[in-house]
């Protein structure tokens, strides 16, 4: 692609298939802020095409990585020397995970979080109509995470921009810096993340820089996608393993009109009334 403002943007490519059929091969898309969070967020895409020579995960990592903690082993570690580790970790996990291709746009964060990032924007937007993914994962609205708000809000914008027929049918905002269960439970979108406990194992464990720097994501993970399962009914058996809540963006996707912000509050709005519902029947 000839698209990337920042000159350290990748795109890597695990089969060495060539770049263009590898792009349009992918129908199951995530773009994330930070490497790690496609392992972590977006593992529904990357389990639901292992193996399978018909469908393909591609990922898209909008920033460096270069803010990330780091102590222990990591802990004198330049800016430079952990964006250079973390490209490297997220290009592991590609090949472990088979993915049909890997797009790092290497923007510091900083920048992502400045308003209307029209230049993140073209390039998502680029991507899109490259790989036309009938599946898009991103971070979900009502995440904690800054940076993780501004690449939800950017890609929200690149898809808005494409034609009508060259949009994701399904659209997905995952768990991240905040999960979804305070969501109701007929609005969650819970995508069974069962089987496969090496996969995903073996793609937590890849982030070393993160996990021995400070943050035991490869326990955090899972443990949170087994209490999705476990609690997500207190009255039925459990119907999977591992279960990761999304939250439906498809309408924020199909409708230019639709407010942002009001969709979103929409469901802490239900939320909020389905508490008081109960409690009324008591207090």
């Amino acid at each position: 692609m000839n698209s990337f403002t920042h000159p350290e943007a990748t795109v890597f490519v695990p089969d060495q298939t060539p770049e263009p059929a590898a792009l349009a091969r992918c129908t199951h898309l995530g773009i994330v802020a930070h490497p790690d969070d496609l392992e972590f967020m977006a593992y529904h895409g990357i389990l639901q095409c292992h193996l399978k020579p018909d469908q393909w995960f591609g990922g898209v990592i909008c920033t460096d990585g270069a803010g990330s903690s780091r102590t222990g082993p990591y802990a004198h570690f330049s800016d430079a020397e952990m964006k250079a580790i973390r490209r490297e970790e997220q290009r592991t996990a590609a090949v472990i995970g088979r993915y049909g291709a890997m797009i790092q746009l290497a923007h510091p964060s900083q920048a992502i979080k400045q308003p209307a990032p029209n230049a993140l924007v073209a390039e998502l937007q680029a991507i899109l109509q490259q790989t036309r993914p009938a599946v898009l994962y991103t971070h979900n609205p009502a995440d904690k995470h800054d940076t993780h708000i501004a690449v939800f809000a950017a890609t929200i914008a690149a898809v808005r921009a494409l034609p009508s027929e060259q949009r994701p049918a399904t659209i997905w905002g995952c768990e991240g810096w905040r999960n979804l269960d305070w969501m109701n439970d007929e609005e969650k979108v819970a995508l069974d993340v069962s089987g496969h406990p090496n996969l995903s194992a073996s793609l937590n464990g890849v982030f070393d820089s993160q996990i021995a720097g400070g943050k035991r994501y490869d326990l955090a993970i899972p443990g949170r996608r087994l209490a999705n399962a476990t609690m997500f009914n207190s009255h039925v058996s459990d119907q999977a393993d591992m279960v990761t809540f999304a939250m439906d963006l498809t309408p924020l996707g199909h409708d230019d009109q639709l407010d942002v912000a009001g969709y979103v509050l929409g469901y802490l709005d239900r939320f909020r009334a389905s508490v008081q519902e109960k409690l009324q029947r008591y207090f």
